[in-house]
């Protein structure tokens, strides 16, 4: 058993860049440990993870086995069927993956809220190292925070999350604009394209098999049986979780994300540039959810599309103008897919990563806040109370169906969730309570809620990253849109019909 007198080992060398390491603790590296223990609990992926390559230096570097710990607590916010069984699915997937492996895998899906205290803590009492997953969202930097004094043995934190490292730039730098951050990435972002995770880092030499756990440990905290994981009708019956929203019409898991990635490069790439914002034409990537849920990489994301343009880094452009197209060096298509998957996604990650209340209204511009105050008595055309818009029951059949497609699908077409966040902003009798409203309805019911990208689409509907408009009722200052501008603009008849009453 590792404890904290027990001698410590040195740190290896790692390839992972040194600006996405972090220590959580001040605790040493118990080299009479048992195994290095991967507390998995953001990049649910066992390819292009640079946390899961670290633990496996570690494991290397010590000459000890490795576990990869994944568990899902039962009592986190908005918790509920639909988000359990879309991380299920990947945890099953790495079930399968590393059985019969010399890598161990501990699923825990917590019973009920609180069955899971102290596991951590006893899976390190043997452990000579923990590495965990730096991500800037949720509930999650605050469990890290608040673990890491309690275990015995070292704690590191790695971050990766997108293509450019969270701790770069300088940590009280946070961009406004997405053309702001645009020009610091064509600037920064070249250095960076040289450090990527390996595609299989459990691959390569043999790590010492995992002798497996102690039967009182299992005995108290049981793993995942074969039943829930694999989605038998009922099993998640028996977890104290609420049952609505119901699963997703679609798996989780990295090998669906993989799925989902070779039929958007296959299908629908070639047209993301003209039709990717009609809603009757799905030209949609949909790798959101997959992305949330730490299933697949951006890295993995990014080499994919690489390798269909047959790109290299020479053909970077050398100027840093903030401009949406021409600096990759690719075709429009795929760089007007990038800007959406490295610009807007990694600007939420920026803003998250350095503000602790990026999820509250006072962190608005200040241009924003003023024009949302002079304007939150103007009278709104019409008011709607929560349970009426998370129903749909509103006089808007184009708001109505996007509300049912989030409902039914757990995501909304892109350019009508930007319509659906600026008409709460219209019929709710505060900007607060148009957040409050957008905040439980995408979180509860969003697959990809709950993340750094996700609280960019909420905020930018109230002003960030955003400028000032021609000043209007309600929105003041406020881009505002208008359903009858989105039916002219954009084709939407097929859409109403799917996504009826």
């Amino acid at each position: 058993m590792a404890s904290s007198d027990s001698p410590a080992a040195p740190i290896p060398s790692s390839r992972v860049p040194p600006v996405r390491l972090q220590t959580g603790n001040d605790a040493p590296v118990a080299g009479s440990g048992g195994y290095v223990l991967y507390w998995m609990i953001a990049f649910r992926r066992l390819d292009s993870n640079f946390a899961l390559e670290r633990a496996v230096e570690w494991a290397r570097h010590l000459g000890k086995p490795l576990l990869i710990f994944e568990a899902l607590r039962a009592g986190y916010p908005w918790a509920s069927q639909r988000l359990h069984r879309f991380a299920l699915d990947g945890m099953a997937d790495h079930d399968a993956r590393l059985e019969g492996a010399r890598v161990g895998y501990f699923p825990y899906v917590e019973p009920e809220q609180g069955a899971g205290k102290g596991l951590l803590e006893r899976l390190a009492r043997d452990a000579a190292v923990v590495v965990t997953d730096d991500f800037p969202c949720f509930f999650l930097p605050r469990m890290v925070a608040s673990v890491g004094p309690r275990l015995p043995v070292r704690l590191e934190v790695v971050d990766s999350n997108g293509l450019l490292p969270l701790r770069t730039p300088e940590p009280d730098q946070v961009f406004g604009t997405a053309y702001a951050f645009r020009r610091f990435l064509q600037a920064n972002l070249p250095a960076h394209l040289e450090d990527f995770p390996r595609p299989h880092p459990l691959q390569g030499d043999p790590l010492p098999p995992f002798p497996g756990l102690p039967e009182d440990l299992l005995a108290r905290w049981p793993r995942a049986g074969a039943e829930l994981l694999s989605g038998k009708a009922g099993a998640m019956d028996r977890l104290s979780l609420p049952r609505d929203p119901a699963p997703v019409p679609y798996p989780g898991g990295g090998t669906a994300a993989g799925e989902v990635l070779a039929r958007f490069l296959g299908e629908r790439i070639h047209r993301y540039g003209d039709e990717r914002n009609i809603p009757d034409l799905e030209v949609a990537s949909g790798l959101s959810p997959y992305l949330h849920w730490g299933h697949i990489s951006t890295h993995e994301i990014f080499q994919a599309v690489a390798r269909e343009e047959s790109w290299r880094p020479h053909r970077l452009a050398s100027r840093a103008d903030g401009k949406r197209s021409g600096w990759w060096g690719m075709g429009a298509n795929a760089e007007s897919f990038l800007d959406e998957l490295v610009t807007w996604r990694e600007l939420g990650f920026n803003m998250t990563s350095r503000r602790d209340d990026y999820d509250r209204y006072e962190s608005l511009p200040d241009w924003a806040l003023d024009t949302l105050e002079d304007h939150s008595h103007d009278p709104r055309p019409h008011l709607y109370t929560l349970a009426e818009f998370r129903d749909a029951e509103t006089h808007d059949p184009l708001w109505n169906a996007a509300q049912r497609q989030l409902l039914r699908e757990g995501r909304i077409h892109n350019y009508l969730r930007m319509l659906w966040g600026k008409k709460i902003l219209e019929w709710t009798p505060h900007p607060r309570k148009a957040l409050e409203v957008m905040v439980e309805l995408n979180n509860r019911y969003a697959v990809d809620g709950r993340n750094p990208n996700s609280w960019s689409g909420i905020f930018w509907t109230l002003g960030r990253y955003d400028r000032g408009w021609p000043e209007r009722p309600i929105f003041g200052k406020v881009r505002s849109m208008t359903s009858d501008s989105t039916r002219r603009k954009v084709s939407v008849e097929g859409y109403l019909k799917r996504f009826g009453p």
